[in-house]
């Protein structure tokens, strides 16, 4: 249920996301950012605002204001339900026992084995179909502890209500602007690893890995390739 809720909420994220920077697609280090101020770097897209200088002779359509609240919701939804699942998922031991590495797969022998495999797409026995390969493992936390913690972290360095009660908090990144960059960063990463996810599950069997995903059971026989 938390798998399915952060995906709904994510591609919000996402669509939202893509609208408010489309509104102003330079980017800052540091705690100032605007026209006037030199961009670290600029996407090459033009914006929805004419006061920002892009290069293109128009402007896109305006749509600042729903993507930003469907931006500010889709957030806390996600917030409330990634709690949610870490809570659960320490309370059931299912970090422990299903995403740490174990001392044998703490190897680069073992994970670039596991990466060798799938480029020559090998079928996987019954252990790869009941558990997690330490590439997966390796992802997962650092998507879980990592890149989800600190999208979070610095999308509320972005907010004037966080900057007010917790000011050390975005003076430790360098300030908002640098924020929204590490923000933009960070949502990139998340979004390769939406991708590549997305293309693996594929790859081993999209019907299969996903009946045991909502069931809970996995079907050892795979799909025809």
């Amino acid at each position: 249920m938390t798998h399915w809720i952060t995906v709904i909420s994510f591609l919000a994220l996402l669509i939202s996301g893509a609208e408010i920077v489309i509104s102003h697609p330079r980017f800052y280090w540091g705690e100032v950012g605007t026209v006037r101020t030199p961009p670290l770097f600029t996407l090459p897209i033009p914006s929805s605002r004419d006061t920002v200088p892009t290069g293109y002779g128009y402007v896109m359509p305006d749509q600042n204001g729903w993507s930003r609240y469907l931006h500010f919701q889709a957030a806390w939804v996600v917030v409330l339900t990634g709690l949610l699942y870490v809570i659960s998922g320490f309370l059931t031991g299912h970090f422990r026992k299903n995403l740490l590495p174990t001392r044998a797969d703490r190897t680069w022998r073992a994970f670039w084995g596991v990466i060798a495999k799938s480029l020559h797409r090998m079928t996987p026995d019954a252990e790869d179909a009941r558990s997690y390969n330490v590439v997966q493992r390796t992802a997962y936390l650092a998507v879980i502890f990592v890149l989800f913690p600190l999208v979070v972290w610095t999308g509320l360095a972005m907010s004037p209500a966080f900057t007010s009660a917790a000011p050390v908090a975005v003076t430790a990144l360098g300030g908002r602007q640098s924020a929204r960059t590490l923000h933009f960063f960070v949502s990139g990463f998340l979004l390769i690893f939406l991708v590549i996810h997305v293309a693996m599950v594929y790859l081993a069997g999209f019907k299969s890995r996903v009946r045991a995903m909502i069931t809970g059971r996995a079907v050892i026989a795979e799909e025809p390739k």
